[in-house]
């Protein structure tokens, strides 16, 4: 198999040129995308805001040493 500049600059030619449909996929991914980001930045502003630390318990073998919250 040859590789030449010309055969390289070629199929660089053929893959930067997109087709028009190429074109409308690709916008109708970036707003699908696009649309996704937004429901997620709204999910996560309607989660509840902690409202201070949680105290650690101070008795048994669970919970004396590491402060979590599902």
């Amino acid at each position: 198999m040859q590789i030449t500049s010309s055969s390289v600059s070629q199929a660089a030619a053929s893959v930067s040129e997109g087709s028009p449909m190429q074109d409308v996929q690709i916008n109708v991914l970036k707003k699908a995308m696009n649309a996704q980001a937004s429901a997620a930045a709204a999910l996560i502003q309607a989660l509840p805001q902690p409202t201070g630390a949680l105290p650690l318990a101070t008795s048994g073998t669970l919970g004396t040493q590491l402060n979590t919250r599902a």
